[in-house]
């Protein structure tokens, strides 16, 4: 993963660092919850503020499978265990999607899956 310009960015309401750069000409944020931080709380967080045209690409220890009904209505996600047994996971927002996220719905319910 080639994240190029990217700077630390403060996100409201995460509890891991996010980063913005680009990867060719999209605009790109990035989280790690694989050392701690509560995925679905970050996820979301991070959601919050994508635009269309963008990207957010979580990294954690396996795909959210609590979040996908939450958030499938207004995003795309596309989830792919990398070889190091980590898993990322690419979200983008859906070209004029008709319904709008509850951000604030951070429990999470599915765990991995």
């Amino acid at each position: 993963m080639n994240l190029e310009n990217s700077n630390p960015i403060k996100v409201e309401n995460a509890t891991v660092e996010f980063v913005k750069g680009t990867m060719g000409p999209i605009t790109t944020y990035l989280f790690d919850t694989t050392k701690g931080g509560h995925p679905m709380v970050n996820a979301m967080a991070g959601l919050a503020i994508l635009k269309e045209n963008e990207q957010l690409i979580m990294l954690n220890h396996c795909a959210p499978s609590g979040l996908y009904p939450k958030i499938a209505d207004e995003f795309e996600f596309m989830d792919q265990e990398l070889p190091n047994g980590i898993t990322q996971i690419v979200f983008s927002k859906k070209s004029n999607a008709s319904t709008v996220t509850d951000f604030s719905a951070t429990s999470c319910g599915g765990g991995c899956g």
